[in-house]
C-alpha cells in the first residue's frame, strides 16, 4: 500500500515537472498521495492556478500562506506530540541520574518559555483583532495555540530529561531541526514581502523572534549537558565518549574522531583504549546467555546425578521431550537488541528506492524545455539528502548488528570457558585442547560474522520484491523474463552453497588435525631432533596440508562460479527484460528511452546487492550451523558431579568399597578400594607403574566416574600433581594462588620447599615472570613451586602425587623433613603421598601398597615387614642395606642446597632464566613501535613478496583481466545510452537486432572475463598459500633448538593457524574485493568525467578528502587490529593453561577466580575490538558523504549542461554516481584489510627465514652405514655456549670414552650435564674444540647422519597422538615381532597385550592416556628398536618405581651390553656399578674415575652418595 502511495506521490511530482495535466489536478494528486490533509479540497481552494504558477513555474518560487501556516507549522508539532508518550515512558524506565541545572539548561528553558509567549502573542493578537472587527481564517487561531502548547511540552521535556540524566536529546534535536526547516520557507517569504511592503508588522516581528529563538534552541541542542551525578563517566578514568556523546555526534560517530586523530599521530597503546561499556561486558553478557541455555537444558539435564540421568532415559522412552537448542538460547538472549538494528534496516531498504525515482524525474527534467533550473537543482539536493539519510540509517543498523555479534562472541567464549572447567574426563577425550580453542576462536568468530549480515535473510527478498515492483511500473510484464532468470539462478547458487558447506566441514576437520599435529610437533621438537624424525612428521603435516589445499581449491573454484553468477545476474536480468520489452512492445510511445532504461538499470544495481548477499548469507548460515552444532555438542557434555565427594565425615579421608573408571564406557581402573585416613596422619601409596596410584588421587578429587562405593573428604584440599602445573605469571603469584600475601608465612613456605636459593638465581627474584608451562624453571623447581602453593594454601587435606621424583635425593630429603614428614610444616595435617622413594617409608604413619588397581596391603612400615608379603620382598630387593637415614648434618652444610639445588634440570637456570626474562620484557616494550612504523617501510616489499609467491606474470595478467571486465561493463552501459537515444530520434525499430546483440555480447564478455579472472586469482592464491606454508614448515623443522627454547610455542602455532588461515582464506577474498572495488571506482570516475568534464575540477578536493579520511582510518584501524590481536592471544593461552590445570583449579576451589580472570581477558580484547567496529562506522559515514557529494555534483553538472547532454548520457552519468558510494567505502575497507592481512605474509615470511641449523645430510661427508662400529667417544678441548654473546657452559672439556664403557654423569645445577649430552647430538654447536666418534668428527657430517646413529631416552617422555606403533616406529621400518620384542624388553608387553587394540592402541594428545612411567617405558622401547652403539639416558627413570627401574637397568645392561652408555644420574644407586663416573662442576671435569675410587677420594661424588644414603 505504502509503495503505491510513494509511486503515486512521485508520479504527481513528475507530473508537475513534466507539465502534463493542469496545476490544480497535480496539486490535488500530490496532496492526496502524500496524505498531508484529509480534505484536499481545502488546499485546492488555497492554491489557485495563479498561486501554483507563482509556486512552481517561476524562477522565484514561493508557497501559499495557508500552506505555510498549516502544514509547515503543524509538522514539527505533530511529530513531538506523537513521540512524546513513548519517549516519556522510556525516560521513566531509564533513569541515569540527576543533572545539575547548568547555564545552558537555563537558556534552553528560558528560550522555550519565550517561544510559548511569542506563539501566544500571535494568538492574543488575533483575538484582539477579532474584537476590533478584523476577522481571520480559523488557521490564525489554531496554529498559534498548537505551537504554544508544543513549546510548553518541549520546555517540560528539557527539564524532565535533565532530571532523568539525559545529556543530549535526539527527540528534541529532531523537533528543533524540523521547526527550523519548516520555518525557512516563511522566513524567505517574509523577506520577499518585506521588499515590497510589510502589512502585518506584529506577526512579521513575532515570526522573526520565533525563528531566532528556534535557531538558538537548535544550536544549544547540539551541545551536551554535564554527566549525571555519581555516573560511571565521572568515576571511570577513561570512559567511552559514546555514553556522553551528543545526538549529532552519535548519529555521525563524531565521538570517535579523537581516537582517529590520536591513532594517526602516534602509536596507540592499551592505556589509550576506552573502558568497555557495562552493557557489553562479560559480567552482563555471559550470565544472560547461560540463563537461557540452562532453561533450554531444563533441570533434568543440568543435574548430573545418576538418578537424574536415569529419569531422563525413562522419559525419553515415553516421549521425546523438546531437545535443548543453543540457537534458541542465543535468540532469546540477544534477539531484542538485534531487532533495533533490523528496524533501521527496514527503514534503509525503503529509502533505497527513492533515488531511482528521483533519477527518473531528473531525466524527465533534462528533456523539458523552458522549465526553471531550480527544479533540477532541487532534485540534485534531494538525491544528496536521501543518500545521506540512507548512509546514517545504514551505519546505525550495522552498529547494532556488530555490537550484537561482539556480545555473542563474549557470551560464547565465557560459556565455553566455564564448561571446560567442569567437563568429565570422558568428554575431554572427545575434545582436545586445540579443538576447544578452535571453538572459542573460529566458531565464536563465525557467529560474530553472521550477525552482521543476518538481516539480509529477510531484507534481501524484500529488496528484490520492491525492485521488481518498481521495475514492473517501469517495464511492465517484460520484467517477468528477468524474474525467470533469477529463479533459474537460485538452484545454481543453492547447489554451490551446499557443496561449499560440505567442503567447509571437511576443511575445518583437516585444519583441526593439522594444528593438533603441529602443536604436538612443536611441543616435542626436541625429541624429534634427537631421534632425527623430522622428515617423517613433515610428511604427515604435508599430507594433511595437501588434502586441505585440495578442499580449498574446490572451494575457490566454486567461489569463482558463484562470483560470476552474482556479477552477471543483474546484467542477465536487465538484458532479458530489455530484449523482451523491445521485441514484444508494439506501441511507439513505450520505446526504450533513457528514463526507462537508466531507472531500470539503477534498480538492477540495487538488485545486485541482495542477489550478491543472499548466497553469502546462506553460506555464512551454513558455516555457523556447523559451528552451532560443535558448540552445542561441547556445551552438552557431561559435567563432573560436584557431589561425588562427600564433604562431611568423621574421618579426614574415607573411601568405602570404591570402584572407579575414567569414563563410563571404559573398564574400571580401581576396584574395591577401602581406605580410612585419620585426621593428621601421613599415608604413603606405593606400587608399580600403572597400578593406579595417580588414579586413586584423582578419585579422591572427584575427577573419576564413581561406579560404586562412597568417597568423603573433610575440609579443604590441596593437590600437588605428578607433573607440576605452573601458570604464566610471577613465581610469587604461582605460590600465593589467589591467597593474600603474608611475608612471614611466605618466607617459611619458601624455606620448607627449598626455594630460597633458587630466588637468588632468578633475575627478578620471586617477581620473575614464569614462561609458558614453566619454561624458565627446571623440572625440580616447578615441582617445588607446586609444593609451595599447596603449603601456602593452608588446607586440611594434602594430596601429593609423587612430588619427590622430580627432585634430587638430598632435596627430596630436605622437603620430606621440613614439609611432608612427621616434623615438617604439614604435621597435624592429613597427607596422602604417592611415592617411589623407599627411604621415607619408615617415617610415615601408614603405607598402602597397590597392585593392578587394587589395594594389596595396608599398614604401618613395621606391620608390613612383619606380614612378610610382597612389600617386604620388594624392600629386601631394593634397599641396598638397612635403610639408615642421615642424622648427621655436618656433611650437609646450609649452602649445599644452593650448590646442589637440582640435578633434574634443563641446564643453565641462571643464564636461561635471565635471558628469557629480559627477552619477554624487551619484546613487549618494542613490539608496538615495530607494528606501527615498520608497516609503512615493509609494506611495498611484502606486497611484492606475495605477488612473487602468486607469480609475477600471473599477478599482472590478473590485473589486466580485471581491467578488461570493467571495460566490457562500461562498454555495455555506453551502448545502452546510445540505444536509448534512438527513442529521441524516433528510430527505435531500426538496428534493433544489432542493439540487442552488441549489448548481449558485451555483457556476456564481462561474465566470461569475471569467471576467468576469478579462476586465475584462485590459482595464484593457492600457489602462494602452498609455497608460504611449505617454506614455513621446512624452516621450522630446520630451526635450531635454541629458537624453540626462547620462543613461546603459542607464537609459533599462531603462524601455522591464524596466519596461514588468513593466507588461505581471508587474503584471497580481500584481494578479490579490492581489485573489484578499485576498478569499479575508476570506471565511475571515467564515465562521469567523460560525460561532464567539469566534474574533473571536483575530483581533486574530493580525492584529497578521501585520502585524508582513508589515512586517518587506516592508521588507527591497523593499530586497533594490532591491539585486538595482541589481547586475543592471552585469552587462548590462558584457556589452554586452564584446561591443563583444571584438576588443580578444582581441587583448590579456584573455579570462580579463574572464570573472572578469563572474563577480564575477554573484556580487555573487546576494549580494542569495539573501537575497531566504530572506526568502520566512522569511516563509512565520511566516505559515503564523499560518495553522496559525487552524486550531488554529477546531478548538478548534468543540470548545468542540460542543453548539450542527451537524456541517455545524464542517465548514464548519474546512475554510475549512485553506485560509487559502495565502491568507495569498500575500497578503503579493503585497503585496510589488505594492509592488515598482508601482515600475515610478513609474519610467515619472518618465521620462514630464521637462521637454520646445520644441513641434515652432507653428501661428501657421509659416514659408512655401519658407523659407529666401536662406540669410542672423544671430547678434545671442547667448549660450548648456548648462543652468541653468552658465557660458556662447558669449558675445555677433554675426555676419552672407550667403546662399551658405561659412564655415569653427575653434577650440580648448571654444571653442564644436559649440555654435554646435547653436544653429542649437536643440538648445541661447539664454540671451540671437537667431538669425535670412532675417528669421525661429528661437526663435519650431516645432523641426521649423526642423530640417527645415536639413541637417547630423554628426561621428559614425549608421545605423539596416534597409534602406539607410530610412536615406536614412525618410519615403519620394523616388523611386528621386533616391536613386541622391544615391548617385552621394556616391560610394557603385558600392558599392551591387555589392550583390545594391541599395537594400534591410540595414544591421546601428549600420551595423556598412559601414566608418566608407561610413557618413559615407551621411550625405552624406542631406544631398543634403534639399538645404536651409543646410548644416552637423560634421567630417564625419574618417574618410575624402584622395581621397574631395576628391570630397566637390567634391560639396559643386557641389551646394550656392547654399547657405550652415558647416564645423567638421578638416583645414584643406578650408576654405582658403572665403569666410570664423570663429575662435572661449572662446565669442567671435576672428577672422572670408577665409583669405588671416587668414594675413596671423598670428593663431590662422595658427598652426594652420602646425601643419598648410599654410604654411611
Amino acid at each position: 500500500m505504502w509503495a503505491d502511495t510513494l509511486v503515486h506521490c512521485l508520479d504527481s511530482v513528475s507530473l508537475f515537472i513534466s507539465g502534463r495535466g493542469s496545476d490544480s489536478t497535480a496539486w490535488c494528486c500530490l496532496i492526496r498521495n502524500v496524505g498531508l490533509c484529509t480534505n484536499a479540497m481545502f488546499f485546492i481552494s488555497c492554491v489557485s492556478v495563479q498561486e501554483a504558477n507563482q509556486t512552481l513555474h517561476t524562477d522565484r518560487p514561493d508557497l501559499p500562506e495557508c500552506f505555510q501556516l498549516s502544514v509547515l507549522s503543524w509538522l514539527p508539532c505533530i511529530y513531538l506530540w506523537a513521540v512524546s508518550p513513548i519517549y516519556l515512558f522510556y525516560l521513566k524506565m531509564n533513569n541515569r541520574g540527576y543533572i545539575m541545572m547548568s547555564i545552558m539548561n537555563r537558556f534552553k528553558t528560558a528560550f522555550g518559555l519565550l517561544l510559548w509567549i511569542v506563539c501566544w502573542t500571535d494568538l492574543f493578537s488575533t483575538f484582539h483583532e477579532l474584537r476590533q472587527g478584523i476577522s481571520h481564517p480559523p488557521i490564525y487561531f489554531v496554529t498559534p495555540l498548537v505551537l504554544g502548547m508544543t513549546m510548553l511540552l518541549a520546555t517540560f521535556l528539557i527539564q524532565f530529561e535533565r532530571l532523568r540524566g539525559v545529556q543530549s536529546s535526539g527527540v528534541l534535536f529532531i523537533f528543533w531541526f524540523l521547526s527550523v526547516l519548516c520555518a525557512i520557507v516563511p522566513f524567505r517569504s517574509k523577506i520577499l514581502q518585506a521588499s515590497s511592503k510589510v502589512t502585518d508588522k506584529l506577526r512579521f516581528t513575532t515570526f522573526y523572534f520565533y525563528f531566532g529563538l528556534v535557531v538558538c534552541e537548535l544550536i544549544l541542542c547540539c551541545f551536551n549537558e554535564k554527566p549525571p551525578l555519581f555516573s560511571n563517566a565521572v568515576t571511570d578514568p577513561n570512559p567511552c565518549p559514546e555514553t556522553s556523546a551528543g545526538f549529532l555526534s552519535t548519529m555521525t560517530f563524531w565521538w570517535f574522531t579523537s581516537m582517529a586523530i590520536k591513532g594517526y599521530k602516534m602509536p596507540l597503546e592499551a592505556k589509550d583504549l576506552w573502558s568497555l561499556n557495562q552493557r557489553d561486558s562479560s559480567k552482563v553478557m555471559v550470565p544472560k546467555l547461560l540463563k537461557e541455555w540452562e532453561k533450554e537444558l531444563g533441570p533434568g539435564l543440568i543435574c548430573q546425578t545418576i538418578t537424574a540421568r536415569v529419569a531422563v532415559l525413562l522419559s525419553n522412552q515415553k516421549s521425546s521431550p523438546r531437545q535443548p537448542s543453543f540457537l534458541r538460547a542465543l535468540i532469546k538472549a540477544f534477539g531484542p537488541y538485534f531487532l533495533i538494528g533490523s528496524a533501521f534496516k527496514l527503514l534503509q531498504d525503503i529509502i533505497t528506492f527513492v533515488n531511482p525515482q528521483l533519477l527518473r524525474m531528473l531525466i524527465i527534467f533534462t528533456k523539458q524545455e523552458g522549465v526553471p533550473d531550480w527544479w533540477g537543482y532541487a532534485l540534485a539536493f534531494l538525491m544528496f539528502f536521501t543518500a545521506f539519510l540512507q548512509t546514517l540509517i545504514l551505519h546505525h543498523h550495522f552498529q547494532y548488528c556488530f555490537v550484537t555479534g561482539m556480545n555473542v562472541r563474549t557470551a560464547i567464549i565465557g560459556a565455553i570457558y566455564r564448561k571446560a572447567l567442569v567437563i568429565t574426563n570422558a568428554a575431554k577425550r572427545s575434545s582436545t585442547v586445540g579443538e576447544v580453542v578452535n571453538l572459542m576462536s573460529v566458531d565464536a568468530q563465525r557467529f560474530m560474522d553472521l550477525t552482521t549480515f543476518l538481516n539480509m535473510l529477510w531484507s534481501a527478498p524484500l529488496q528484490i520484491m520492491l525492485a521488481l515492483y518498481f521495475l514492473w511500473q517501469n517495464l511492465g510484464p517484460s520484467v517477468l523474463a528477468g524474474v525467470a532468470v533469477m529463479i533459474m539462478l537460485i538452484p545454481f547458487n543453492a547447489v554451490i552453497a551446499m557443496k561449499m558447506r560440505g567442503y567447509q566441514v571437511e576443511q575445518m576437520r583437516l585444519k583441526d588435525s593439522r594444528i593438533k599435529l603441529m602443536n604436538e610437533i612443536l611441543n616435542g621438537i626436541k625429541v624429534l631432533k634427537l631421534y632425527a624424525w623430522e622428515n617423517s612428521f613433515k610428511e604427515k603435516v604435508l599430507a594433511i596440508r595437501q588434502k586441505e589445499l585440495n578442499v580449498l581449491r574446490k572451494t575457490a573454484y566454486l567461489g569463482a562460479l558463484s562470483t560470476m553468477a552474482w556479477t552477471s545476474a543483474p546484467f542477465m536480468v536487465a538484458l532479458t527484460s530489455f530484449a523482451v520489452y523491445v521485441y514484444v512492445t508494439v506501441d511507439e510511445n513505450t520505446a526504450l528511452d533513457a528514463e526507462r532504461a537508466f531507472v531500470s538499470l539503477s534498480l538492477f544495481n540495487i538488485l545486485r546487492f541482495p542477489l550478491n548477499m543472499l548466497p553469502q548469507v546462506i553460506s555464512s548460515i551454513v558455516q555457523a550451523s556447523v559451528s552451532l552444532k560443535r558448540i552445542q555438542s561441547f556445551l552438552s557434555h557431561d559435567e563432573l558431579d560436584p557431589n561425588s565427594v562427600d564433604r562431611n565425615n568423621t574421618f579426614s579421608v574415607t573411601v568405602a568399597n570404591g570402584k572407579f573408571t575414567w569414563a563410563k564406557e571404559d573398564p574400571p581402573v580401581l576396584h574395591n578400594i577401602n581406605v580410612m585416613v585419620p585426621q593428621g596422619s601421613l599415608l604413603a601409596v606405593v606400587g608399580h607403574v600403572g597400578c593406579g596410584k595417580s588414579s586413586l588421587i584423582s578419585a579422591l578429587l572427584g575427577e573419576m566416574e564413581r561406579l560404586e562405593g562412597e568417597v568423603s573428604i573433610r575440609g579443604s584440599v590441596a593437590y600437588v600433581p605428578q607433573q607440576a602445573w605452573i601458570q604464566n605469571i610471577t613465581l610469587r603469584d604461582n605460590i600465593l594462588f589467589g591467597k593474600p600475601y603474608n611475608e612471614q608465612k611466605y618466607r617459611s613456605v619458601l624455606e620448607a620447599c627449598a626455594l630460597t636459593p633458587d630466588l637468588e638465581v632468578l633475575p627478578g627474584g620471586d617477581l620473575t615472570e614464569i614462561g609458558e608451562k614453566g619454561i624458565n624453571l627446571s623440572g625440580g623447581q616447578r615441582q617445588r613451586v607446586s609444593l609451595a602453593r599447596a603449603l601456602y594454601s593452608d588446607t586440611d587435606v594434602y594430596l601429593l602425587d609423587d612430588p619427590l621424583s622430580a627432585v634430587d635425593a638430598h632435596v627430596a630429603k630436605h622437603i620430606f623433613d621440613n614439609l611432608i614428614g612427621p616434623d615438617g610444616a604439614l604435621k597435624g595435617k592429613t597427607r596422602i603421598l604417592v611415592t617411589h622413594g623407599i627411604s621415607f617409608l619408615p617415617q610415615v604413619d601408614n603405607i598402602m601398597v597397590m597392585v593392578d588397581g587394587r589395594v594389596s596391603e595396608m599398614g604401618s612400615y613395621q606391620e608390613l615387614l612383619k606380614q612378610d608379603g610382597a612389600f617386604a620382598e620388594f624392600l629386601r630387593n631394593y634397599a641396598l642395606e638397612d635403610i639408615e637415614l642421615i642424622e648427621d648434618e655436618e656433611l650437609f652444610p646450609d649452602d649445599a642446597l644452593s650448590n646442589h639445588a637440582d640435578m633434574v634440570d634443563n641446564e643453565p637456570v641462571i643464564n636461561e632464566a635471565k635471558r628469557n626474562f629480559i627477552r619477554y620484557r624487551k619484546y613487549f616494550r618494542e613490539r608496538p613501535q615495530f607494528s606501527c612504523f615498520c608497516a609503512y617501510q615493509v609494506k611495498t616489499k611484502v606486497y611484492l613478496e606475495y605477488a612473487k609467491a602468486v607469480g609475477p606474470l600471473l599477478s599482472v595478467f590478473i590485473c589486466f583481466l580485471y581491467g578488461c571486465q570493467n571495460a566490457a561493463s562500461i562498454g555495455s552501459n555506453i551502448w545502452l545510452s546510445e540505444w536509448t537515444n534512438d527513442a529521441a530520434r524516433n528510430a527505435t525499430k531500426e538496428n534493433l537486432n544489432m542493439r540487442v546483440g552488441v549489448y548481449a555480447a558485451l555483457g556476456t564478455a564481462q561474465g566470461i572475463l569475471v569467471l576467468i579472472s576469478s579462476f586465475t586469482l584462485a590459482m595464484g592464491n593457492m600457489a602462494a598459500a602452498r609455497k608460504l606454508h611449505y617454506n614455513l614448515l621446512s624452516n621450522k623443522l630446520h630451526t635450531p633448538q635454541s629458537f624453540f627454547d626462547t620462543t613461546p610455542i603459542g607464537r609459533i602455532i599462531n603462524r601455522f593457524s591464524k596466519d596461514i588461515y588468513v593466507i588461505d582464506e581471508a587474503l584471497p577474498a580481500t584481494v578479490l574485493m579490492f581489485l573489484s572495488t578499485l576498478f569499479a571506482s575508476l570506471s565511475t570516475m571515467l564515465v562521469i568525467v567523460s560525460t561532464t568534464p567539469i566534474f574533473a575540477v571536483v575530483i581533486v578536493p574530493l580525492a584529497v578528502a578521501y585520502v585524508f579520511v582513508q589515512r586517518f582510518y587506516v592508521a588507527t584501524s591497523r593499530q586497533l587490529k594490532r591491539l585486538e590481536s595482541v589481547s586475543r592471544s592471552p585469552i587462548y593461552s590462558n584457556f589452554s593453561e586452564t584446561i591443563t590445570g583444571a584438576s588443580v583449579i578444582r581441587a583448590y576451589g579456584r573455579h570462580s577466580a579463574f572464570v573472572l580472570m578469563s572474563d577480564t581477558k575477554v573484556d580487555e580484547n573487546q576494549k580494542s575490538y569495539y573501537p575497531g567496529i566504530v572506526s568502520n562506522r566512522w569511516l563509512g559515514v565520511r566516505i559515503e558523504f564523499i560518495g553522496n557529494c559525487i552524486v550531488l555534483f554529477a546531478a548538478m553538472f548534468a543540470v548545468t549542461r542540460k542543453q548539450s547532454l542527451t537524456a541517455g548520457l545524464v542517465g548514464l552519468s548519474v546512475s554510475y554516481a549512485l553506485q560509487v558510494t559502495m565502491s568507495l567505502n569498500w575500497m578503503v575497507r579493503m585497503t585496510s584489510d589488505l594492509e592488515s592481512n598482508i601482515v600475515a605474509v610478513e609474519r610467515v615470511k619472518e618465521y620462514s627465514e630464521t637462521k637454520p641449523e646445520a644441513p641434515w645430510e652432507v653428501e661428501d661427508k657421509k659416514p659408512s652405514p655401519n658407523w659407529p662400529v666401536e662406540g669410542n667417544v672423544q671430547f678434545q678441548n671442547y667448549s660450548v655456549r648456548y648462543r652468541e654473546g653468552l658465557d660458556l657452559v662447558l669449558k675445555n672439556l677433554t675426555l676419552s670414552v672407550k667403546g662399551g664403557e658405561k659412564i655415569g654423569i653427575v653434577g650440580r645445577t648448571g654444571a653442564g650435564k644436559s649440555s654435554m649430552t646435547l653436544c653429542l647430538f649437536r643440538l648445541l654447536e661447539a664454540a671451540a674444540g671437537e667431538i669425535t666418534i670412532d675417528e669421525v668428527k661429528i661437526a663435519e657430517i650431516g645432523l641426521h647422519d649423526l642423530r640417527s646413529k645415536l639413541t637417547i631416552i630423554p628426561q621428559e617422555p614425549v608421545l605423539f597422538s596416534g597409534t602406539l606403533r607410530m610412536n615406536l616406529d614412525p618410519f615403519e621400518q620394523c616388523s611386528d615381532d621386533e616391536l613386541w620384542k622391544a615391548l617385552e624388553q621394556s616391560h610394557l608387553h603385558k600392558f599392551v597385550r591387555n589392550q583390545p587394540a594391541k599395537l594400534e592402541l591410540e595414544c591421546t594428545e601428549g600420551g595423556e592416556n598412559l601414566s608418566v612411567g608407561q610413557r618413559q617405558l615407551v621411550c625405552l622401547a624406542r631406544a631398543l628398536l634403534r639399538k645404536t652403539r651409543i646410548l644416552v639416558l637423560d634421567e630417564a627413570t625419574a618417574a618410575i618405581d624402584l622395581e621397574t627401574d631395576d628391570l630397566i637397568q637390567s634391560t639396559i645392561r643386557t641389551q646394550f651390553e656392547d654399547c657405550t652408555v652415558f647416564t645423567i644420574a638421578h638416583r645414584l644407586n643406578t650408576i654405582m656399578d658403572y665403569t666410570r663416573v664423570l663429575v662435572l662442576d661449572k662446565g669442567q671435569v671435576a672428577e672422572f674415575d670408577t665409583p669405588t675410587s671416587l668414594i675413596s677420594q671423598k670428593g663431590i661424588f662422595y658427598s652426594m652418595a652420602k646425601d643419598a644414603g648410599l654410604v654411611l
